[in-house]
Parts: C-alpha cells; structure tokens; sequence
C-alpha cells in the first residue's frame, strides 16, 4: 500500500531536520535558521534531502529551487538552474552560491529574499 502523501512530506521534514541535526556548530545552528527562514520566505516548499542535503522544490516530484549544504566544514547556500535569479547590476553574471560561517538577521533577510526572487 502506497505511503499517503501527507507521511511521505512528514518523512522528508524529519529526514531534513535529522541531516542538519548532524552536523557540528555553528553548523546544526545556521542550518535550523536557514531551514526555518527558507519554509517561512517560500511556505509552498517542501524539504526533502537533494544529494543527502537539505533542498526545498515546492513539490516532492519538482526540481529543488533552493539547497544548502555542509562539505568538509564549508557551508554553501545555493538556487539551482531552476531558480530565477537575477543577474547583477553591471554584468552577466548570476549569483547562485553563496558560503557561510556565520549567521545573522541581515543574512537571513537577504537569505528570504533569494527565496521569494526564485519563484518569481
């Protein structure tokens, strides 16, 4: 018998929130607020493991839009190719990766507006 959607979404929170829980602090720290800021600025997404790292698509069968991930105590933040993301004022370049050693509001703020820029 098919796992019901609604277990199948808690199964990716839980598995989501057990990989950050993982990692060592700051780490577990910034990844609780990236992962709270990213469902809060962007409440259609859903979490899931992407690559056995936290990613967020608005449906379990729908590409990640958004990713963070902790390598070899680097942290990255990241949209991928499906993301909208506008290019910078004076080139052609588009920012899609961000590291991260520390958190804080004005962080987080601009954290929330990747995210909402991404479905746009």
């Amino acid at each position: 018998m098919p796992t019901p959607p609604s277990d199948k979404a808690q199964n990716d929170l839980t598995a989501v929130l057990a990989k950050i829980a993982e990692w060592p602090e700051p780490y577990v720290s910034i990844g609780r607020r990236l992962h709270e800021t990213i469902t809060t600025a962007g409440p259609k997404l859903k979490p899931r493991l992407w690559y056995g790292m936290p990613g967020y698509a608005t449906a379990r069968s729908t590409p990640v839009f958004v990713f963070f991930r902790l390598d070899d105590g680097v942290m990255s933040l990241g949209l991928s190719e499906k993301a909208t993301v506008d290019r910078e004022s004076d080139s052609t370049l588009r920012a899609c990766a961000w590291f991260i050693d520390e958190m804080d509001d004005r962080t987080l703020a601009k954290v929330a507006e990747l995210v909402r820029t991404a479905f746009s």
